[in-house]
């Protein structure tokens, strides 16, 4: 806090002995891991156990849409859901019924603003060379990316085996926010799909999205027993385009808490530089 202080004086700006404090301890977030960085220059802006590796659950993906358009496949192709889509193990419910038919771009719009894992599932499976190959293809991308603590096993983080670190999570975040399909769709606040005679409609599990005070680029969130509540998502804050990744969030609405808590930390700050600021390594 005393160092703070020096810099807030040094910059001549007038720092309460409250507002040093709150910037020296960070925005209080129940995460066990936690990163915020400067979307524009990879700074480093809060960080809590940025290289720890855990499970991940469907913040996975954003790899399977990023794989899916990469691959340039079409998004009006109409896609049949199969029983080689259904998941054996935990978390297998779904409401899309076997032999049903959507385009993949509606696909795609579920997996990401809905979490749909069937969905995910399906567009995995239906990339050339089947599941085996998307999964190949998931984890090339991951390397290609830096994200060296990153390992898929499925395209929809069903599987506890699909892992990663928030630092690389920030980097797939960043990559994405590049794609507008993958912006818009994850950011929808509600899908309507026909299925046989009956509609649909699909709300976006982040509750962030739609409310009137943020401005969210891109997001996905995630759970599993494994994984706990995750979000990932790149917003502005303070006019400041920034991505953060909360991992293992305990509590069903603490990624939300967390998110608002960093919010409200950062808009608190009276300087540019704030605790625990560096520069986001590239390995």
């Amino acid at each position: 806090m005393f160092a703070f202080a020096m810099i807030a004086s040094l910059l001549g700006v007038g720092l309460s002995a409250n507002a040093a404090e709150k910037a020296a301890t960070g925005p209080g977030v129940r995460s066990a891991a936690a990163l915020v960085v400067d979307a524009n220059n990879g700074e480093v802006i809060f960080a809590r156990e940025p290289k720890l590796v855990a499970p991940i659950a469907s913040i996975t993906k954003l790899m399977t849409a990023l794989v899916v358009m990469d691959g340039l496949q079409p998004l009006d192709e109409v896609i049949e859901i199969t029983a080689a889509d259904r998941w054996k193990g935990k978390g297998a419910f779904s409401r899309l019924p076997i032999g049903a038919k959507l385009k993949r771009g509606d696909l795609l719009r579920l997996a990401l603003m809905a979490s749909e894992n069937r969905a995910a599932r399906t567009l995995g499976r239906n990339y050339p060379g089947g599941m085996t190959a998307f999964v190949r293809t998931m984890n090339a991308k991951a390397k290609a990316l830096g994200m060296t603590q990153t390992h898929f096993d499925d395209p929809s983080g069903l599987s506890s085996l699909n892992v990663s670190s928030a630092r690389d999570l920030a980097k797939l975040v960043k990559a994405v926010s590049r794609i507008s399909v993958i912006a818009e769709y994850s950011t929808l606040t509600y899908h309507e799909v026909r299925v046989g005679k009956s509609m649909l409609g699909y709300r976006n599990t982040n509750l962030l999205i739609g409310k009137p005070d943020w401005t969210i680029q891109v997001q996905k969130t995630g759970y599993t027993q494994d994984a706990g509540e995750c979000l990932v998502m790149q917003t502005t804050i303070d006019e400041r385009p920034v991505v953060i990744v909360l991992l293992n969030s305990f509590g069903k609405l603490t990624r939300t808490a967390d998110a608002r808590r960093i919010r409200k930390w950062m808009e608190s700050q009276t300087t540019p530089q704030v605790a625990g600021a560096g520069e986001l390594a590239k390995k």
